[in-house]
């Protein structure tokens, strides 16, 4: 006999393990979002990546185990000195996590941005946030490794999308590690608590090169009414208001791009493996 063989009970186990990690992948989006709000919180373990005192879950609800990211950063400053000079009304807070989530959902993009929920955790509100199946690097890791994406059209469609959202939100903190590659090379983007600036201009304009077509669309259609319903119990008015104003801003720079180099030349169909 073979003195490695398997014990029958250790073979149990990972049947069972093989068998929910098998159910996350395939659950919807909702379920995803119930299983984050109600599912038991088995241990949790700090992050050593970031600056935001993140920590990584394990919920399980007896069915399911998988694990999750835990912020419950929630800072204000008048004035902070960052890596990117001193900013002004300084925000670092999970709620921006949760409504980037319900942004993006609203925006077709539930695709690229794991679902997120308001949730007490060791008494504390937090963002609980789906952790990433199937995870094959950063872009970080990426980018170092010099490693090439297997279809270089399908990545830069993804990476302009993730452009457009991070001058949606004026993300102040998209860096490397905070974009996470899974081992079919798509692009799920994570960590949003310090955007949603008041700025009414965009952080950078010179980002917004092309724009998937049914983004584009749903930006069209973004109302106050419909963001305050979503957003307003993580977004202040003013927050909300200036999401609207580079809504426009972003809306008329494709629109000018498209009737100067042709409407094939900016946008572009991208179809996600699932939304």
């Amino acid at each position: 006999m073979n003195e490695r063989a398997l014990h029958p009970s250790w073979i149990v186990v990972l049947f069972v393990l093989s068998q929910a990690l098998t159910l996350g992948a395939q659950i919807s989006i909702e379920q995803q979002e119930t299983f984050l709000s109600s599912a038991k919180i088995v241990s949790t373990r700090t992050l050593s990546e970031g600056i935001t005192r993140s920590s990584r879950g394990t919920l399980s609800d007896g069915q399911l185990t998988h694990d999750a990211s835990i912020q419950s950063i929630d800072e204000f400053k008048m004035t902070k000195v960052t890596t990117m000079g001193t900013e002004i009304n300084f925000k670092d807070t999970y709620k921006a996590n949760i409504a980037a989530y319900r942004l993006g959902k609203m925006l077709g993009l539930a695709h690229m941005i794991p679902p997120s929920v308001d949730r007490k955790v060791k008494g504390e509100s937090s963002a609980v946030t789906w952790w990433v199946d199937d995870v094959l690097m950063t872009e970080k890791e990426r980018f170092f490794a010099k490693a090439k994406p297997p279809n270089p059209d399908r990545w830069n469609e993804q990476m302009y999308i993730v452009r457009v959202f991070d001058q949606l939100i004026y993300n102040t903190d998209r860096n490397l590690g905070n974009l996470v590659i899974d081992n079919s090379w798509e692009l799920h983007m994570i960590d949003h608590t310090r955007a949603f600036r008041t700025h009414k201009q965009l952080k950078s304009e010179r980002d917004l090169l092309r724009c998937d077509r049914q983004l584009f669309k749903a930006l069209q259609v973004l109302n106050a009414a419909t963001l305050q319903e979503e957003l307003r119990p993580y977004l202040t008015n003013n927050e909300i208001e200036a999401v609207l104003n580079r809504r426009d801003r972003i809306v008329k720079i494709f629109e000018a791009k498209a009737e100067d180099q042709g409407d094939s030349a900016v946008f572009y169909d991208f179809l996600p493996v699932r939304n």
